[in-house]
């Protein structure tokens, strides 16, 4: 089971971590666009024991409990599903002249 926390909102936007028996396994980046669709980037883990037969099972956990509004049966929402592995968390920081 997955457990999903979002970590970023936006007014057209919203990121959440799927976690897997306590440990980071996909990453859902959603664009809400002006026409009323929805699109999707997910990134499953290598390392998340996930595949991919559980994709389908996995977006409608993710539209049942965050997408009231759209749906994958109606073709109102999409997603684009990657698997890779985390390198790393980069942030920007202030270089001193």
């Amino acid at each position: 089971m997955v457990i999903w926390k979002r970590t970023l909102r936006t007014s057209s936007s919203e990121r959440f971590l799927g976690q897997k028996d306590g440990q980071d396994a996909i990453a859902v980046d959603l664009h809400f666009l002006g026409d009323g669709t929805v699109a999707g980037t997910v990134i499953m883990l290598e390392t998340a024991g996930l595949n991919e037969p559980d994709i389908p099972k996995l977006l409608a956990s993710l539209d049942e409990d965050f997408l009231p509004g759209v749906d994958l049966s109606s073709g109102n929402l999409t997603f684009t599903v990657v698997t890779g592995r985390l390198v790393g968390n980069y942030e920007a920081c202030k270089v001193e002249q």
